[in-house]
């Protein structure tokens, strides 16, 4: 038997002693961490079943199509020619047959198995084996001299297998460290991640129940009156709100978004106040009150990390939860993996409001305090357009509005003296705005949303979201003391009042995000991957408990790979990457790319340089197009400021930066002013062919397709038959007086008459000659 069959068997017994002795263990562990303890409630042990039986099943299983195969080169080492000495040259035939056997061996396949190379891994690994054995000038002598015995047939084939796995973990560097990679992956004990928090006893008061019941109220009053305090919540607008309440109650309070720090100390002292977005707030700072803002977004598909952080990570005596009642028991669920009690405050609706028995059907039947809540911003200029065709004033509030623009918008509306009496608003006014509200009307209830897979999908709008958006109706602070919500579309109504009569459905899972550290981590055993294959692989190998998920990445994984060619550190790679940016608007995206082009080739943004790629100073806009392009500008600068609090130094023009930032927001506010202004222009001169088809869009046209029957195929033929000229064919179109079918009758028969003229003619002149000729 030769040295090297000696040490494949050595080898292999070793592997399945490995394995036998992991597999022991880890059966010890869960039974005596599983263990049903006769002490315990029945609550208690239900939920450490649920844990721990979801904790094995959540061990997902890898996903090795990620692990990409590393190019080596061949090492001819002195030895190179010494195998053919002591035997003699390889045929390359007898060396192919030799290595197909080996592929085809059961025998090779499980073992490799057992080492971490699956079916795809042991192919991917075969051929780049095959290729770096057939192609190379020399192979190292015992690996000549092995192969040389088994042609001659002296050795066995799988004395192969050594090397043949000394060559994969050399393409796939991972398998030297997949114990390690797990261990850096295990998600399954987040709890533990906040060490300042678990060193204290805190106390969980939860304030449950609907929009406008005060719950957020008494949550703030008990902040007020604590000696130090952080508010934590879901939008720049609430956190400015308690800002502002705060130091107007004589309680001084610094705001801190992703965008924005101000102290009101002058010398930039930290208060003990402090007002932030959820993502923004400190897990080291001790207070004596928290308060964390509509917890139910725990769950949400993209930031739901954010809320956990929070609630696990917080270090306050006291803990503040605000949010909807299905919240109540995973809250209590989740509150019992740290040892804390929670105390459950219940509250009911201030003021009661109503679901009408008759859909609004027309926008002739708008009243004073009526809210329009659309789904989609095309269908927002639509109706503001038929709405001022009717001689009426709108104010318009969307997501992409900056936060000055919406709160102008807001105040316009809820001005009892501006003429301006009915809202055109997407979902944005589910939170973060005081409105005077008096009936919600849904123009559709479809919304668009992305799922935790990342594929976007559309969808009838859950019951927490009518909800959330139905109760902005009839506020206890508005004029309007008793709200009503109602559907543009009789078909909906039906749908609208089933949704609303459904109870809530029980939030189930808390969101998780890989960290910066975990990642570098990652990095330090993968140096040759990028960064979105890190994530890739990462969440692949990540084991999260039962009552956790894995947050959608596909955002970050999208900037990663857009600036995967710019060199930069991982730790700024990461940083970039989770940049808030609308990857919908393509200037926005640009802008990205340039600002971590120019931070890799340590050159500082200054205020000059970004002047020029904005081309600022801009001029208010002229039609759509320009509004929706300086939206986009003041995203670029918010991108700025989100990153000039990241890396000062490259980003030194922040206060400028915010001043000119200013001055955009005030053009945006003029545009929105004279949205339908805008729309008129974008129509007539055709610069936009989307938005001008939007424009003959009818309410409802966000229904489904069943329901939408008749009503969407004359939708189509008018979004077909929009033309960009002033033609008189186009006006009839535009304005409905024409259809499709008539307008190509027309066409045909005004063919078919020139036509016809055109031969009488020929033929009458054919006749004249004729006689001119006799």
């Amino acid at each position: 038997m030769s040295v090297n069959r000696c040490i494949y068997l050595l080898s292999r017994s070793h592997i399945r002693y490995r394995i036998c002795a992991s597999a022991t263990s880890s059966t010890v562990e869960i039974l005596n961490n599983a263990s049903i303890h006769p002490t315990r409630t029945t609550c208690e042990n239900l939920a450490l079943v649920r844990r721990h039986s979801s904790s094995n099943s959540s061990s997902r299983s890898l996903d090795t199509s990620l692990f990409v195969p590393l190019p080596i080169k061949g090492d001819e080492g002195r030895d190179g020619e010494v195998g053919a000495e002591l035997t003699k040259p390889l045929d390359k035939s007898e060396l192919l047959k030799v290595l197909n056997r080996f592929y085809k061996r059961k025998e090779m396949q499980k073992l490799a198995a057992d080492q971490g190379l699956d079916a795809r891994l042991f192919h991917q690994a075969f051929v780049s084996f095959r290729k770096y054995v057939l192609e190379i000038n020399t192979i190292s002598a015992d690996l000549h001299i092995i192969f040389n015995d088994i042609i001659c047939g002296a050795g066995h084939i799988d004395d192969i297998f050594p090397y043949f796995m000394r060559h994969a973990k050399q393409i796939f560097p991972m398998l030297d460290c997949m114990d390690d990679l797990r261990k850096i992956s295990d998600l399954r004990v987040p709890a533990n991640w906040y060490p300042e928090a678990r060193a204290i006893q805190r106390k969980i008061i939860f304030h449950a129940g609907p929009t406008n019941s005060g719950k957020t109220y008494h949550a703030i009053q008990r902040y007020l009156a604590a000696k130090s305090g952080v508010y934590c919540g879901p939008l720049k607008l609430l956190a400015h709100e308690i800002y502002e309440k705060s130091n107007d109650a004589g309680v001084p309070c610094d705001l801190v978004t992703g965008e924005e720090r101000i102290f009101v100390d002058q010398e930039g002292r930290q208060s003990d106040h402090i007002a932030c977005t959820i993502e923004m707030c400190s897990v080291t700072t001790p207070y004596e009150v928290a308060v964390i803002d509509e917890i139910q977004m725990i769950r949400d598909p993209s930031r739901g990390w954010a809320w956990t952080r929070a609630l696990l990570g917080l270090c306050a005596e006291e803990i503040h939860v605000c949010g909807e009642a299905a919240t109540i028991d995973f809250i209590t669920e989740l509150m019992f993996t740290t040892g804390e009690e929670v105390e459950v405050h219940n509250y009911k609706r201030l003021t009661p409001f109503s679901i009408s028995n008759q859909a609004v059907e027309s926008l002739d039947n708008l009243k004073p305090g009526d809210c329009i809540v659309c789904f989609s911003k095309n269908d927002i200029y639509s109706i503001s357009r038929q709405i001022e065709i009717r001689g009426l004033e709108c104010a318009v509030i969307y997501g992409s509005l900056p936060p000055g623009t919406k709160l102008a918008q807001a105040k316009k509306f809820n001005d009892p003296d501006d003429p301006c009496k009915i809202l055109v608003a997407t979902d944005a006014i589910g939170m973060g705005l005081n409105l005077s509200i008096r009936r919600i009307i849904f123009n559709s209830l479809v919304k668009p949303n992305v799922n935790e897979k990342g594929e976007k999908e559309l969808d009838t709008i859950s019951t927490s979201q009518a909800l959330q958006i139905a109760g902005r109706a009839g506020r206890f602070s508005s004029v309007f003391k008793e709200g009503e919500v109602t559907t543009m579309q009789r078909d909906d109504l039906p749908v609208l009042k089933e949704i609303l009569g459904k109870p809530v459905d029980p939030i189930e899972v808390a969101g998780l995000h890989p960290t910066a550290e975990q990642i570098e981590m990652f990095a330090y055993h993968l140096p040759q991957a990028t960064l979105s294959n890190l994530i890739d692989i990462f969440v692949s190998l990540s084991q999260v408990d039962g009552l956790y998920f894995v947050c959608n990445i596909d955002d970050f994984k999208f900037l990663a790979d857009m600036i995967q060619h710019i060199p930069l550190n991982l730790r700024s790679r990461y940083v970039f990457c989770t940049a808030p940016i609308n990857k919908k608007q393509p200037f926005v995206c640009t802008s990205f790319l340039k600002y971590a082009r120019q931070f890799s080739r340590d050159e500082p943004l200054t205020f000059d340089w970004v002047c020029r790629h904005v081309n600022w100073p801009m001029t208010p806009p002229k039609n759509i197009k320009d509004l929706v392009h300086l939206e986009a500008v003041h995203d670029v600068l918010d991108l700025y400021l989100w990153l000039s609090y990241r890396f000062m130094d490259m980003f030194p023009d922040a206060n400028l930066i915010r001043e000119i930032q200013k001055e955009l927001d005030s053009m945006i506010q003029i545009g929105v002013r004279n949205i339908t202004r805008l729309i008129r222009a974008t129509e007539n001169q055709g610069t936009s062919t989307e938005l001008t088809t939007a424009s003959t869009r009818l309410p409802g046209s966000d229904l489904p397709p069943l329901r939408r029957g008749r009503q969407s195929k004359v939708q189509n033929q008018k979004e077909e038959l929009m033309v960009t000229d002033s033609s008189l064919g186009s006006r009839l179109v535009r304005d409905g007086l024409l259809t499709k079918e008539l307008l190509n009758q027309l066409q045909r028969e005004w063919v078919r008459e020139q036509s016809q003229n055109g031969d009488s003619s020929v033929l009458a002149n054919k006749i004249k000659g004729k006689r001119k000729k006799k």
